[in-house]
């Protein structure tokens, strides 16, 4: 999260727009910039469990990271356009990707936004979100907006489910709307390496982003390493 922030605020300098895939080790709980994590999830069972937890930079909900690739787009906002087109135009380039690897998938159709007091992130789907065809979240995201720079980053699902979000959260909680890719590909085609591939692939035609992965500037490693502890500190996580 540091490390995707650090993005963020290089891209507000005028850096370049950057595309990160990455995995959680180990897998984690995280809650949205402003979501209510003391009033809506139980944070002595958290503990107790012993599960690993972190703040997001971003706004949304609680998002299970466990068998899945979070992809990050750091970038100037007017590169992408409105909150809502650079939403769109993100997951209109991860839908092609998925679709590349032939799962069945579309972009949900536009409805009002739901609060961040709602509960998990796949619960319900927002407008122009990632959906397999038959229904069902594929890809969750969230994303924020800083001084001419936006930070989208969010989870494609592999076969990881979401039940450990509803397992903690205080009172009751809706099954999660989501499908994994494992349950829409032919066996052997939902692993992280052939989404990477895949995604990284469709960004190259689309976006002219290199196929090669590119080593990251020491100045946003240092400013990283500098966020490192807000993201590290329990009252940062828990402060709302």
């Amino acid at each position: 999260m540091a490390l995707d922030q650090a993005l963020l605020e290089a891209a507000e300098r005028g850096g370049p727009a950057v595309l990160r895939l990455y995995s959680w080790r180990p897998a984690t709980l995280s809650f949205g910039r402003n979501e209510p994590a003391l009033r809506r999830y139980d944070r002595a069972a958290i503990e107790r469990e012993g599960l690993a937890v972190v703040r997001r930079p971003t706004g949304g909900r609680a998002v299970w990271h466990d068998d899945e690739v979070t992809y990050a787009v750091a970038a100037p906002s007017d590169s992408f356009g409105s909150l809502r087109e650079a939403y769109r135009r993100i997951h209109a380039l991860l839908a092609e990707a998925l679709a590349s690897l032939g799962a069945a998938v579309a972009l949900a159709a536009d409805r009002p936004a739901v609060g961040v007091g709602a509960g998990a992130c796949f619960a319900s789907a927002a407008g122009g979100e990632v959906m397999a065809a038959r229904g069902g979240k594929v890809v969750g995201s969230a994303q924020v907006r800083g001084d001419g720079a936006f930070l989208q980053h969010g989870s494609i699902i592999l076969s990881g489910a979401q039940e450990r979000v509803a397992a903690v959260t205080v009172g009751a909680a809706g099954p999660p709307s989501v499908v994994g890719l494992a349950s829409l590909l032919a066996p052997g085609r939902a692993t992280r390496e052939e989404v990477v591939r895949s995604v990284v692939e469709t960004a190259h035609r689309r976006w002219q982003v290199p196929l090669e992965p590119a080593a990251l500037p020491e100045d946003i490693r240092a400013a990283a390493a500098a966020l490192l502890p807000r993201y590290r500190d329990p009252d940062w996580t828990w402060r709302r």
